[in-house]
């Protein structure tokens, strides 16, 4: 094949190479109807994450759980980075009943939901300061129904829009990701202080369990979307006649098309995904466990990530959705890779000032904002690479690179806190940020003209 054939129109073009719109052309998609309908549902695939691997930690250390063990349970999250090998089944497998009501897509989101919402409230009726073990396989259960339900989902948004809206609708999805962070991890802890009384101090079950109750009712906002939106115009698969052409047309097909359509070059593509978002995936298993050490409330903290937490979170997803449009994605996922490295020294800084709200306020903002224009530009980048005939397995493949290898870091996270501290800990997830930057500059050189 010549390397300087044009693209086929079946594989989705380069973000940095499409034709730069006006400002105000560029801001208007965010009030179509699309767009809006990806706010929501972003909303449905940020809930979970938080409740199985942030909010968790949080409650397991006001519980008396030691950070070694919160450490290894957040290996509860790497379901999310094997989520490929079933993707293929939710790409081309119909569910019984459901897929001839609802279609491919909406079906295994509806049953993905489903799964989530039944995972939450078998954790919300455990007790981990008495039985630990019932919590983890409910949250194994959550992060399973979570995870399948992000391969759908992704699926749905590209099939569901042409390229020059795919950084529009990843911002607006990536909003509403944030928002459902936000309340799955402020929201949570206010309901929690609510429920507990201003009276009551120290540990107290049933707080946990009316907020994890409600996080389970949120789940509905997703389902009542699906339930509202129309399914991508379908694609026609051939009927195979035996088991091998179907796992070949699955599996391998997808796999050996992105190898095909970036030849060498496949191989720093995967190597930027697996790492980008390392500082921000390590050192956020141990920031609640941290809050609790440093003496904040869950009302201090609940109010500082609601306020400003959630309104950095919304610049930085629109700014960064509008600065991929107008810039192009490399430029702006170098921005990205830089503040989230950056924002964790901010950290260790915040260890320095003892109980400091105004400083937690500043922190807290800024690495909202980082976070947000990092994801945005990310997550056009993955839509970018995919080719639309594979859609669901192939950005399944590179969603869950992207939180293999710093899921499984994250596991020792405890460990090295227990055995160092905070503030080293912190300054060494910033470090982390230096390889992330180093690949994307040669990522960008790779795709320059004459490269």
């Amino acid at each position: 094949m010549n390397a300087n054939a044009p693209a086929s129109p079946e594989t989705t073009e380069t973000l940095g190479a499409t034709r730069k719109l006006p400002w105000t052309e560029s801001l208007k998609v965010y009030l179509e109807a699309g767009t809006l309908r990806m706010l929501v549902l972003g909303f449905s695939a940020g809930l979970p994450l938080v409740l199985v691997i942030g909010t968790l930690s949080f409650w397991l250390r006001e519980a008396g759980i030691d950070r070694t063990t919160i450490g290894y349970l957040s290996w509860v999250g790497l379901v999310y980075a094997i989520k490929w090998t079933w993707s293929p089944l939710v790409d081309r497998l119909p569910l019984p009943l459901l897929t001839r009501w609802f279609g491919q897509r909406r079906s295994w989101l509806l049953l993905t939901q489903c799964v989530v919402m039944l995972g939450l409230v078998g954790m919300a009726l455990t007790d981990p300061r008495q039985a630990l073990q019932p919590v983890v396989w409910c949250a194994l259960l959550v992060a399973w129904g979570s995870a399948t339900q992000d391969i759908a989902l992704d699926a749905f948004r590209i099939e569901s829009a042409d390229i020059q809206r795919q950084a529009a609708l990843a911002a607006s999805y990536q909003t509403g990701y944030r928002v459902a962070m936000i309340w799955a991890g402020a929201g949570v802890l206010w309901i929690a202080a609510r429920a507990q009384g201003a009276d009551s101090v120290g540990y107290q079950h049933e707080a946990w369990q009316t907020a994890y109750l409600v996080m389970a009712a949120s789940m509905l906002a997703g389902v009542i979307t699906v339930l509202l939106s129309k399914e991508p115009v379908p694609r026609e698969f051939q009927a195979s006649k035996n088991l091998s052409e179907w796992l070949r047309g699955a599996l391998v097909e997808p796999f050996s098309d992105f190898v095909k359509r970036y030849r060498w070059r496949a191989l720093l593509i995967l190597a930027l995904i697996s790492i980008y978002r390392i500082s921000d995936v390590v050192m956020g298993i141990m920031a609640n466990p941290f809050y609790v050490d440093m003496g904040y409330t869950k009302d201090e903290v609940a109010a500082v990530s609601k306020v400003f937490g959630l309104i950095m979170t919304l610049l930085g997803a629109f700014v960064g959705g509008a600065l991929t449009m107008r810039m192009g994605v490399m430029r702006v996922l170098m921005l990205g890779a830089v503040l989230s490295a950056a924002t964790n020294v901010l950290y260790a800084w915040l260890g320095s000032q003892g109980h400091s709200v105004p400083a937690l306020i500043a922190v807290i903002s800024a690495d909202n904002l980082a976070s947000g224009i990092a994801s945005a530009a990310f997550i056009a980048y993955l839509s970018s690479l995919t080719n639309v005939n594979h859609t669901a397995t192939q950005y399944a493949v590179l969603s869950s690179l992207m939180l293999l290898a710093p899921k499984f870091l994250a596991g020792y996270s405890g460990v090295y806190v227990d055995a160092y501290g905070y503030n080293p800990f912190f300054i060494g997830t910033a470090l982390l940020g230096v390889p992330v930057v180093l690949l994307v500059w040669l990522v960008m050189r790779m795709e320059a003209p004459g490269k």
